[in-house]
């Protein structure tokens, strides 16, 4: 079976995913610019969001950080250098997120209160903790099930190759046998020839002999 992941392929693969990439950092940058100008439910939302893509970015770097293992040594450096720019960019928006998600005056409104007594405020934190755990959770849960998908169908794929290659081993098999039949029947044949020749040599030997002894005897008859 040939390998998937052939030079060629890693390469067009991490182009794919990069340009996948920039879509959703272009995405994130959008929502990263419209926290500040939001609070409550609305900013709350929108850091939810601003999260799940922080997480596809995060999740399209280390496909990428496979990928381009798979791509020449020659070309490997100016790979590096764009992969390293992306990382460098995905690690100052969850930073930016983070510093935005910390500002808890901004998220809860004029609702917020230093108080540590404050019990509405400490449920709405663990409202919002619990609703983040959930969404990383949904997250991760689907890129399993993608890993698995495709785990499945790369197993498929090398069932189907390993079928076809039993296939043609059990046909080169059958190949040699009737090659082995036609050998066996070439060299009876061989055989026989080699008989006959050897017959029909005595027998020329033996008429030969004959005539030679009958011209003796003729000459003989006449000369007595």
């Amino acid at each position: 079976m040939s390998n998937p992941l052939d030079t060629e392929a890693g390469s067009e693969l991490f182009s794919s995913y990069e340009a996948e990439l920039k879509l959703v950092q272009a995405d994130l940058n959008q929502k990263l610019d419209q926290i500040p100008d939001l609070s409550g439910e609305p900013r709350k939302a929108a850091i939810s969001q601003a999260e799940r893509a922080l997480e596809e970015a995060s999740e399209l770097l280390d496909q990428m950080r496979l990928e381009k293992q798979n791509i020449p040594s020659a070309t490997r450096t100016k790979v590096n250098q764009r992969f390293r720019n992306h990382e460098s960019d995905v690690d100052s928006a969850k930073r930016k997120l983070r510093s935005m998600a910390d500002d808890r005056s901004a998220l809860f409104g004029s609702r917020y209160s230093d108080n540590p007594n404050d019990v509405q405020l400490e449920q709405r934190q663990q409202l919002l903790s619990g609703t983040d755990r959930l969404d990383r959770s949904s997250q991760r849960l689907k890129a399993s099930q993608a890993l698995a998908n495709e785990t499945e169908a790369i197993g498929a794929s090398t069932l189907a190759d390993l079928h076809r290659q039993r296939e043609t081993i059990q046909h080169t098999g059958d190949i040699l046998l009737e090659s082995e039949g036609y050998v066996d029947r070439s060299v009876k044949t061989l055989r026989g020839m080699a008989r006959r020749m050897a017959t029909n040599r005595i027998i020329t030997i033996a008429i030969i002999t004959v005539l030679v002894l009958l011209i003796f005897a003729v000459i003989y008859s006449k000369f007595k």
